[in-house]
């Protein structure tokens, strides 16, 4: 493995230039006065919307209005969303440390409600535990951009289905759990969910084109997740500026 195995993907077609434009609207969002008074209540409905985001692309469609009003609490797929994202604070230590534990953390939190067997919660479906662990070799010595690590994090994860049936929920809270860590987003602010979700036609396709393992495919799935950076954090805006009109 190279000194830095993701330093190369910044050298695919309009990847850097993705990287800059994500950059450039998580730095707007964070200079919102709004947030001087307010960071905590931006933080919290954004992870409402990324919960509510995160359950719709799993196929559960439900109305945003439900999850706020607690009118999905039979659901179990919105259930184990909220979950994921309630529990992104108490484990970003952990995803620095033993990132393998925060992520059958996460499984356990999103699949409780999915399962029959509770052996299985927690535990990469077989064939993938393999990656997993390059995957953890990977985050110990990247030193590439947030943008870039998140994005292979959420491949990784969604596209081998590695902790099924709420392998997407677990990959788009580890995105979270990533852009915190690495100190792209500290406070968790930016509704990436809600990004990936108004991109929904390109996300199927550009996942799809990640699994090609070419670099074109590789290249148009980091595009796409700055490209949903972008719009996450433009709904993240559009939250504080709700709140500073009262």
């Amino acid at each position: 493995m190279p000194a830095d195995p993701l330093a190369p993907l910044l050298e695919l077609p309009g990847v850097a230039d993705g990287v800059q434009r994500a950059r450039d609207a998580v730095d707007a969002l964070l200079g919102n006065r709004t947030l001087r008074r307010r960071s905590p209540d931006v933080s919290a409905e954004s992870a409402l919307r990324g919960a509510w985001a995160s359950a719709w692309l799993a196929g559960d469609e439900v109305e945003l209005a439900d999850v706020r009003s607690g009118d999905a609490a039979q659901r179990p797929v919105v259930q184990g969303a909220l979950r994921a994202q309630s529990a992104i604070a108490s484990l970003t230590d952990t995803w620095t440390k033993a990132p393998r534990q925060a992520m059958a953390r996460l499984h356990a939190l999103a699949a409780a409600d999915l399962v029959e067997d509770a052996e299985t919660l927690g535990r990469p479906r077989a064939g993938a535990a393999e990656r997993m662990d390059t995957l953890t070799l990977v985050l110990a010595t990247t030193r590439a951009p947030a943008v870039v690590v998140a994005a292979i994090v959420h491949g990784e994860l969604l596209g081998l289905d590695a902790f099924p049936p709420a392998s997407g929920v677990v990959a788009r809270a580890a995105v979270r759990l990533t852009l915190v860590e690495r100190g792209l987003d500290p406070k968790s602010l930016v509704a990436v969910e809600v990004g990936h979700r108004e991109l929904r036609a390109d996300y199927d396709e550009a996942l799809e084109a990640y699994r090609s393992e070419t670099p074109a495919g590789i290249g148009r799935w980091l595009v796409h997740c700055a490209d949903a950076l972008v719009a996450g954090a433009t709904e993240s805006v559009a939250i504080c500026e709700a709140m500073a009109r009262g």
